[in-house]
């Protein structure tokens, strides 16, 4: 199942050359939906990658807007490869339709620099610190606190899957997220001896940013993931581009424009100069570990 990426690439890739070739055209998003009898929603989703793509669209939407033969066939296959499904699908509702363009983009990339301020970053909880995020009086039932912790656990498998090679993950978190108290002393000290031996995989990268460091790029921009993608194979088109993604209480931003990805790619280097060295951080994990220990 790890192996499986969906069709989120796909859904990106068609929706940004069905945008391109809209606005080369010179036809607006209304007049689109006017022309081929649509709602504007519907060619808004379509161009945002946020579902499926019938064939039939596809064809309609590339004879409006006047695209070759050659790149309307090669859209058409694309349009095929949308309608693919992530393993996340099958957990239903545990996977917010928000969220579910991330785990799609995050099981495809193949580099993520992640700066988180205030917890253990998904991909690097154990399974009691996930429960032990789920405050007193949540309007979510047991059962499904159950569910949505196991999708965390099975987006996990993406550092250690076999095929396709599994993407590079350096955490940058500040020392607040190690000292944090989730699920009291024992369960933080079990997430934090967890984090030290992930971070011995040869993709991962654990490094701690101490509050010594006083305010900072990332203290300012709050937690955020730079996601970088593979190149497409034989090289026969671009690869995708790179996406930030910054959650909150109820959704998440995707921010893709060159001048974001700037703010943030200026805004990780601040970050990555401030934070420890990989040794040097898991002395400073260790030791917490140790105090939690003696509590």
């Amino acid at each position: 199942m790890a192996e499986d990426i969906g069709s989120t690439v796909p859904r990106r890739q068609l929706g940004r050359l069905l945008r391109q070739f809209r606005n080369e055209a010179g036809v607006t998003l209304d007049a689109a939906a006017e022309a081929l009898e649509y709602s504007r929603q519907k060619i808004w989703r379509i161009e945002c990658g946020l579902g499926p793509v019938r064939v039939l669209d596809v064809k309609a939407m590339c004879e409006l807007y006047g695209v070759s033969a050659e790149m309307t066939e090669a859209m058409r296959g694309l349009a095929a490869e949308t309608k693919s499904k992530g393993w996340w699908h099958a957990y239903g509702d545990a996977v917010p339709s928000w969220f579910e363009l991330y785990v799609g983009l995050e099981s495809a990339a193949a580099h993520l620099r992640r700066y988180d301020e205030s917890l253990i970053p998904g991909l690097l909880q154990t399974r009691e610190y996930a429960l032990g995020l789920f405050h007193r009086g949540s309007r979510l039932s047991m059962e499904e606190r159950e569910r949505a912790v196991e999708v965390r656990m099975q987006r996990q498998a993406l550092l250690t899957r076999r095929l396709p090679t599994p993407p590079r993950l350096e955490a940058a978190l500040s020392e607040a997220v190690l000292r944090r108290p989730v699920g009291g002393a024992s369960v933080m000290a079990n997430q934090l001896s967890h984090l030290l031996e992930t971070s011995e995989l040869p993709n991962v990268s654990v490094r701690v940013v101490p509050l010594a460091a006083g305010p900072h790029p990332g203290a300012v921009a709050g937690s955020f993931v730079i996601l970088d993608f593979p190149a497409t194979k034989g090289g026969r088109a671009a690869p995708e581009p790179s996406v930030v993604y910054s959650e909150s209480l109820t959704g998440a931003l995707y921010l893709d424009k060159p001048d974001e990805l700037a703010a943030y790619e200026s805004t990780w280097k601040g970050v990555d100069a401030l934070a420890l060295g990989e040794a040097e951080s898991r002395d400073v994990i260790k030791g917490i570990v140790g105090e939690l220990r003696h509590d």
